[in-house]
């Protein structure tokens, strides 16, 4: 992934930024904590960073992943998970070690996303069905440790994960769905200052009267952009609910004219 946001981009309670300075701060002072203070001794395993995003999709996880890379100056690596998992017994675990293997050359970030689909809690062995996809997390939370680099997994659903893997997480960051004060600040940074804003949009309206996360608000940004580029007109409120309104289409909520 190309690290393109930064610091100022980001929309977050002052909680959740000053957790993402520490994962940064904690990378950068590795060598003085481990090597130089000598807590490499009390470190079984490699010295890596465990982080785990947990939150509703669209609140800023990946985008923080980036803002992270970009400020530690480090390569972004996203993980697909459906390219990993192999029905095949044995070919999990070598897809997993090539990436730990590769990552580790080029002291790279990786980047799980919806990591519960495979770091999820292991079941009750009933079968070797069972006893095979718990010996997958069970390899792949040895891997983790093992890693020298910063691993991030990210999760709509943190209650879905394996708790051996809550308990290895160096830093975790709860992203939280925005509140109105938070979604007018998106809309403002969704907006470019080259971008032609008719007079008559409201945005104090926009993030009043629609719930919708930070990833929605760029898409219906974005949307109303194109609308005004094909009329060759500054972009208008009508322009913003119409891309409003395909948004809800697209996640399937219920369109009403007393929303809009």
């Amino acid at each position: 992934i190309n690290a393109g946001h930064t610091w100022d981009q980001l929309v977050l309670p002052g909680e959740q930024i000053e957790i993402l300075k520490e994962i940064c701060s904690r990378y950068k002072y590795g060598h003085v904590v481990y090597d130089q203070w000598g807590f490499q001794s009390f470190t079984a395993r490699g010295r890596g960073l465990n982080v785990l995003f947990s939150g509703p999709s669209g609140t800023g996880k990946t985008m923080s992943a980036e803002v992270i890379a970009g400020e530690l100056g480090l390569d972004l690596y996203k993980i697909e998970l459906s390219a990993v998992v192999s029905k095949y017994i044995g070919e999990t675990e070598k897809n997993l070690d090539v990436i730990f293997r590769e990552a580790e050359g080029s002291n790279a970030i990786l980047l799980f996303d919806e990591a519960d689909s495979i770091f999820g809690k292991r079941s009750e062995v009933k079968d070797a069905h069972d006893r095979y996809a718990n010996l997958e997390v069970s390899y792949l939370l040895q891997k983790m440790e093992d890693y020298r680099g910063i691993a991030i997994l990210t999760t709509n659903f943190r209650r879905n994960m394996d708790e051996a893997f809550l308990r290895r997480m160096h830093c975790a960051v709860e992203f939280p769905f925005p509140e109105e004060d938070s979604r007018l600040e998106i809309w403002k940074r969704m907006l470019p200052s080259e971008a032609p804003l008719n007079s008559d949009v409201d945005l104090r309206f926009m993030s009043r009267q629609f719930k919708i996360a930070g990833g929605n608000i760029k898409n219906v940004a974005v949307t109303a952009a194109f609308y005004a580029a094909e009329e060759s007109s500054d972009i208008t409120m009508a322009h913003m609910i119409k891309g409003t309104k395909r948004e809800f289409q697209k996640l399937g909520r219920l369109v009403t004219e007393g929303d809009f």
